[in-house]
């Protein structure tokens, strides 16, 4: 498997996930603000991968801090956690990551500096190596509820190289085929950034999983034609009672899906479930750069001077999805009292 991102001497590397498939190349950052600026430019993106690298972001804030004195120590802290914070306000598992971080500052406040540098770093390798292991947990979960040769549709790329490993939507799928399913896939594009295009199709290749691009306005046709099985999808933050936001054009194929009843599940850890939001409607929608839309391989190809919205995601509500895979299990409707259950587990 290769790596997404990892601590690697005192620095974070990361593979430049804006250049795939064409090379790849990884990148060192030796310094928070690079690792935020990673994070906001899209080096690294989905929700797991993004709270992995906000965490080792925040340890290398703290690693090389120059503050002796304790009380500036941790006024730093807090301007790197702001700043890594700010970066992308969609996936929750950022601010997960940020919150886990500044517990350990506090649940150790009595320790020196240059100890509790020491915790935070070990705190991120952590939190990196249990994204792998629920990963593969959620790839367990969920590879139950796919029959043999099925064929699964799904959207962006919720991968390994969406988390620190393994993949969430696509756990599922290597879930599947670990046990023999012969399950295949078809990719599509996800426009504006192409992550299924880029992204997904290349780790599907790469791992040798049959794979089928096409594009965002094919997936009806597909489905029509008997040709998609399921459908699995990752999630950046799923609402208390079930609502889950993912990548633009999420709520279109939900809603194909429903009318051809064909199951759509969501593949993603507790730490994407935000408890503290009632509904999707609470959630906030990223707006990114417009160039994604009006550009296509650093060329201009929509006219100038008209308007351009790119919001870069969507909130596909409940009622259009199966079930949601997690590392503790599968839940269903209710969605509300299920995923209570589940943080009880």
């Amino acid at each position: 498997m290769f790596e997404i991102v990892e601590w690697k001497n005192n620095t974070v590397v990361m593979i430049d996930q804006r250049i795939l498939p064409a090379k790849e190349v990884y990148l060192v950052l030796k310094d928070y603000n690079a690792v935020a600026k990673a994070i906001k430019d899209m080096v690294v993106r989905g929700a797991p991968a993004i709270g992995v690298s906000a965490a080792m972001g925040f340890a290398l804030g703290a690693l090389k801090a120059k503050q002796k004195d304790k009380k500036a120590f941790l006024r730093e802290l807090k301007k790197v956690s702001k700043v890594l914070g700010a970066t992308r306000p969609t996936a929750v598992n950022l601010f997960w990551a940020l919150e886990r971080m500044n517990g350990v500052v506090e649940a150790n406040a009595d320790l020196s500096v240059d100890a509790l540098k020491e915790r935070l770093v070990q705190e991120a390798k952590t939190i990196h190596k249990e994204d792998i292991e629920i990963n593969r947990s959620i790839g367990k979960n969920g590879g139950k509820l796919l029959k043999k040769n099925w064929t699964v549709l799904t959207h962006c790329n919720a991968g390994a190289l969406a988390t620190a490993g393994y993949g969430t939507a696509l756990g599922v799928i290597r879930g599947a085929n670990e046990a023999g399913k012969n399950v295949s896939v078809f990719a599509d594009e996800t426009r504006p950034f192409m992550q299924g295009t880029r992204l997904t199709a290349w780790e599907l290749k790469k791992d040798k999983i049959d794979v089928t691009l096409i594009t965002d306005n094919m997936a009806g046709h597909m489905m029509s034609k008997g040709l998609i099985d399921a459908v699995v999808v990752g999630s950046d933050r799923i609402a208390s009672n079930g609502d889950i936001a993912n990548k633009i054009g999420t709520y279109m194929v939900a809603v194909l899906a429903k009318e051809h009843k064909i199951p759509f599940y969501v593949a993603a850890p507790l730490s994407t479930i935000d408890m503290n939001i009632k509904d999707g409607t609470e959630i906030p929608i990223e707006e990114r750069d417009i160039k994604e839309v009006t550009h296509f391989g650093g060329k201009r190809v929509a006219p100038t001077g008209i308007n351009v919205l790119n919001p870069a995601f969507d909130v596909t509500p409940n009622r259009y999805v199966s079930g949601i895979i997690t590392e503790k299990g599968v839940v269903t409707r209710p969605y509300r009292a299920g995923i209570k259950k589940l943080f009880s587990k």
